[in-house]
Parts: structure tokens; sequence; C-alpha cells
């Protein structure tokens, strides 16, 4: 499937993304749905690879962001 085969379905599906680099050799389209996050990365030859992330559904507070930064010293 083409980058733009992909968008086109994304955006039939009415699905929110974005479209970014972090490889020279791919482009990367990141799509949001709720509870859910995928990272589509479409390589220069024409293959995919997906990561799918999935929320267990649990909502925590502000007090978290200390615990995020922690694992991350240089996030000050």
């Amino acid at each position: 499937m083409t980058p733009f085969q992909i968008i086109a379905r994304l955006n039939a599906a009415r699905i929110h993304h974005s479209i970014t680099s972090i490889r020279d050799d791919a482009i990367m389209i990141d799509a949001a749905l709720p509870g859910e996050r995928w990272e589509i990365e479409v390589f220069e030859d024409g293959h995919v690879e997906i990561e799918r992330y999935r929320s267990d559904g649990e909502i925590a507070d502000e007090a978290a962001l200390t615990e995020l930064f922690a694992g991350f010293p240089d996030a000050s």
C-alpha cells in the first residue's frame, strides 16, 4: 500500500493523522484513535511497518508527570 492509499483510507475513516519522517528512507504516518495510536512507516522500497499502542484505560492525574519525567533525566 502506498502512503497516498494509507492516507486516503485514514481520511475516509476520519482518523486523525500526521506525517513525519524519522529516517532518511521512510515516512511515518501517526494515526490517533480513542485509546489507541498507530505508527505506520512506509519505506522507499515499498514495505510497510506498523507499531500499535493501546491504552489499558487507566487515567492518571497530573502527579503522573513527575514519574514520567523521572525516566528522562535530561527533561528537567
